[in-house]
């Protein structure tokens, strides 16, 4: 796995902030975004995709795609489709996403300690009813919040470190309340050997969003005890109600 490059300090993180959730709602907004998911089609076992035979005959703005995972009985691949639609219900439905205001206080450096090998830990998904798919985690990161010791596992995205997380705010009543499953929150490497992690960039994963994603959940070890006040809360649509995907 190459290593991205360590990212140089910002001079106005809460301008840098802003520019974030700015391009967070371009991207969950976007024809191909979190919203517009309509439809994940997985096919029968064996048998490849064409989406260029799916799209035919769908409403100009729709958008298909190809979607990989693993059977969790045979290990074996399985391949399907996704379905975006620009009209969809809940692009059209959706207001805005929750946020804390800006907080310093919640920007932490943390240590990584690389593992060497593909390390895979089982990590249960939202929609497969307990079971549970290996990610690889490329080591540990060590983090001290509060006083409490935690060594997270952290996932490999495509070269970048996805935390999944969880905190009592999530699913609780009231303004702090957050999203019911968790939240993700991109690792930053700043250097040889260590991490950052802004919570006020985490945010509410694609399952929250759209019905038709499979999000991994927090395990044991990333369950934080203390209310992370900061980052993306929950979705809302128009008329005031809030995702409970």
């Amino acid at each position: 796995m190459s290593h991205p490059t360590p990212v140089p300090p910002v001079s106005d993180p809460a301008g840098a902030w802003k520019e974030w959730r700015a391009e967070r709602h371009r991207a969950v907004t976007s024809p191909t975004g979190n919203l517009a998911l309509v439809e994940t089609r997985w096919l029968p076992a064996g048998e490849r995709p064409d989406p260029a035979a799916a799209r035919a005959g769908l409403p100009d703005g729709d958008t298909v795609t190809t979607v990989e995972r693993t059977d969790l009985v045979t290990g074996a691949p399985e391949y399907g489709l996704r379905f975006w639609s620009a009209d969809a219900p809940a692009l059209r439905a959706y207001e805005r996403t929750e946020v804390f205001p800006y907080d310093p206080d919640w920007v932490f450096d943390a240590t990584f300690t690389p593992v060497p090998g593909a390390r895979r830990i089982p990590f249960e998904h939202i929609r497969d009813n307990g079971g549970t798919r290996d990610l690889v985690v490329p080591g540990d990161i060590a983090l001290t919040l509060d006083g409490r010791e935690y060594t997270l596992s952290a996932f490999d995205d495509d070269g970048t470190l996805l935390l999944v997380f969880g905190d009592p705010t999530n699913g609780a009543p009231g303004d702090d309340g957050t999203y019911g499953a968790g939240r993700f929150l991109f690792v930053t490497r700043t250097g040889d050997g260590s991490v950052r992690l802004d919570f006020n960039r985490a945010f509410v994963p694609p399952c929250g969003y759209s019905d038709q994603y499979n999000c991994p959940m927090p395990p044991r070890q990333n369950r934080l005890h203390l209310p992370v006040t900061a980052g993306e809360k929950r979705v809302v649509s128009r008329g005031g109600a809030t995702a409970t995907h």
